[in-house]
């Protein structure tokens, strides 16, 4: 079965990196005029998010390269693999640098310049950031589930969500958060004199990084260490085979993910050879065998012989049948294999 490549994130992630390429440079250049701490925690801000949403366009065109020998289930993880470097890069270049210049600014009590073109830049940088993570945030069904027709809680959504559309969400928002606050102690800065509202606000605004990047890390560990499908679906899975006739029992199911969304599904059944040819023998496809054997010893031989053939052609031929059934059923299974014992 193929495993078909994966839109998802695409838009939300090309958006915001255009959108966070304008604002880190209009952040920089408000930062050269004023020498705010806040403006300029928030121009490195946007300069993490912009190299780590170019970091997850990177992880999402490689991961649509078709499966080749060499990688037979394809290259859908390279996502995940981009992502934890991404979600790196904000702890260490974001948070670290932007808390590392609100402590410096802490002690060097400096009172920035302030200037009203800074505060219509903010105000810009919060209405474009607000736009791509409406954007990113649609990419999420975050109105329903988009196979059970369900609404879900916006935790949720985070929880299950692709690793790429939800780096975005989360960057956005404390993107939101964070030119908001850093709006606020500018003007809190200019009206007191007093340098610590935005040496707090850089600090501040580094441990919201700090607290994004743990939540990305440890989501895209989950789906490079094998994440496995929802134990609900894996005993819908279950029972479907049981339910077989050809199938005796299922021994044991396991399941990795592929990409998002798509997950490879292993299963060990044993299986009952006798159902598969009482079925022949009701189709009437051993009558004309019988019919052949004349009572002659050889016949016997001939049919035997050609019967320990058939039984194996059968049984594949029934796992392929299974294999596809589930896979038609389950829109997350995007391969399967059904092993014998």
């Amino acid at each position: 079965m193929k495993i078909e490549n994966n839109n998802i994130g695409y838009k939300s992630v090309l958006y915001a990196l255009a959108g966070n390429f304008i604002i880190t440079i209009s952040k920089f250049i408000g930062f050269a005029f004023t020498g705010s701490a806040a403006l300029f925690a928030e121009g490195v801000h946007s300069f993490a998010d912009t190299a780590n949403q170019f970091l997850l366009f990177v992880g999402i065109k490689r991961s649509k390269r078709k499966a080749s020998e060499r990688y037979r289930f394809g290259f859908g993880q390279e996502r995940f693999f981009w992502a934890l470097i991404s979600a790196c890069g904000i702890f260490f270049v974001g948070a670290g640098v932007t808390i590392y210049h609100g402590i410096n600014a802490l002690i060097s009590k400096e009172v920035s310049h302030f200037s009203i073109y800074v505060i219509y830049l903010l105000v810009i940088a919060i209405l474009i950031e607000a736009f791509t993570l409406k954007t990113a945030l649609s990419e999420l069904n975050f109105s329903k589930n988009k196979n059970k027709n369900k609404k879900k809680s916006l935790i949720k959504i985070i929880q299950d969500g692709d690793p790429t559309t939800v780096a975005v969400v989360l960057e956005d928002s404390v993107a939101v958060l964070g030119s908001s606050v850093a709006l606020v102690a500018i003007y809190l800065t200019h009206i007191t004199q007093n340098y610590i509202y935005e040496a707090l606000a850089s600090i501040f605004i580094g441990m919201l990084l700090a607290i994004v990047s743990f939540v990305l890390i440890f989501k895209n560990y989950e789906y490079l260490i094998g994440k496995s499908l929802s134990e609900d679906i894996l005993e819908k899975i279950k029972d479907k085979l049981n339910k077989d006739p050809a199938v005796e029992k299922v021994i044991d199911i396991m399941s990795s993910a592929v990409d998002v969304d798509k997950y490879h599904v292993v299963c060990e059944v044993e299986i009952n050879g006798a159902a598969l040819i009482r079925r022949s023998i009701e189709n009437g496809e051993l009558r004309d065998d019988f019919e052949d054997i004349e009572n002659k010893y050889s016949d016997f031989v001939k049919f035997s012989l050609d019967m320990a053939d058939r039984v194996p052609r059968l049984i594949g031929a029934h796992i392929d049948k299974l294999g596809k059934e589930i896979h038609d059923e389950f829109e997350e299974v995007a391969q399967v294999d059904i092993e014998i014992r």
